[in-house]
């Protein structure tokens, strides 16, 4: 047995008997909307080459097929709903400006690989940003209105209507030059066992993806599709909520949406899956 098998097995074992063996991802191809293939499966890249992941998977392969279909039609996909609430407030006026996100950006397809290259340095203010920082920043420096509240309703939609302008183009994350020291931080966190449980992010969605933990089908954890709508609460989930959901789970300690801790782990995880296309929004369990 190799070393990457008995790693493996050790975790499971630990783990049992909340763990059990499954068939892994599927062979099916995301099409959306009859028209664009998805880039779902794809080498790793080479910043992965000391993980046990030789190729990265989308989520949407560890989906039943019920759920897949409904990412594969905006009329059934049910993020759609909310990204048409995100288009609604990006037309609305608000603050001292009397400005809309529109005002300045026009069109929502300027929005057009934003999510793909996101989260990145922001020069001007020499910090490593989210898209709903940024879109924060215009509120209340272009706008002059208050600033969301992280992974609230109204910022969720937004990002996901920005998300879904990037539909298709390959996830492309920079992880050197000024954001190096945040994307170490974010991988720090992710090998590190916390709670309880003593799990990492790493536990799952690493050494055990394609196996199920109770009823669920472990996946590698990519993010290339949020904002995700997941069935279990029928809305929009942000990433940050997810890992806020993950900690808690360990029975740890948990980070707010947000923070500098999550915004270091989304740079890490979303690097985790340059080159998978953005698909946000998906649909999840």
């Amino acid at each position: 047995m190799n070393f990457k098998a008995l790693t493996a097995t050790i975790a499971l074992i630990a783990a049992a008997p909340v763990v059990a063996l499954a068939g892994g991802a599927d062979d099916d191809t995301l099409v959306l909307n009859g028209e664009v293939e998805m880039t779902t499966k794809a080498a790793a890249p080479a910043h992965m080459a000391d993980t046990y992941v030789d190729e990265i998977i989308s989520g949407w392969h560890f989906r039943a097929d019920e759920t897949q279909a409904l990412q594969m039609d905006d009329f059934e996909n049910q993020g759609m709903i909310f990204v048409d609430d995100g288009l609604a407030t990006w037309e609305t006026v608000e603050g001292s400006e009397g400005k809309s996100c529109a005002s300045c950006h026009e069109s929502p397809d300027s929005m057009k690989g934003v999510a793909a290259t996101y989260p990145k340095w922001n020069e001007d203010a020499g910090e490593l940003r989210t898209v709903q920082m940024q879109m924060n920043d215009c509120r209340v420096n272009r706008m002059g209105a208050a600033p969301w509240k992280y992974d609230a309703k109204v910022a969720i939609n937004v990002e996901a209507m920005i998300a879904s302008q990037s539909r298709g183009m390959p996830v492309d994350v920079q992880i050197d030059g000024p954001v190096k020291a945040a994307w170490e931080q974010g991988k720090e966190l992710y090998y590190t066992r916390t709670g309880i449980l003593e799990l990492s992010c790493a536990s799952c969605h690493e050494e055990n993806y394609g196996n199920y933990i109770r009823a669920d089908h472990l996946s590698q954890g990519q993010i290339n599709g949020f904002p995700t709508y997941r069935l279990k609460n029928a809305k929009l989930n942000g990433v940050h909520s997810r890992f806020k959901g993950c900690v808690r789970d360990t029975r740890a300690e948990t980070y707010s949406p947000g923070s500098e801790e999550f915004i270091a782990l989304e740079l890490y995880v979303k690097s985790r899956g340059n080159g998978l296309s953005v698909e946000g929004p998906s649909v999840r369990n």
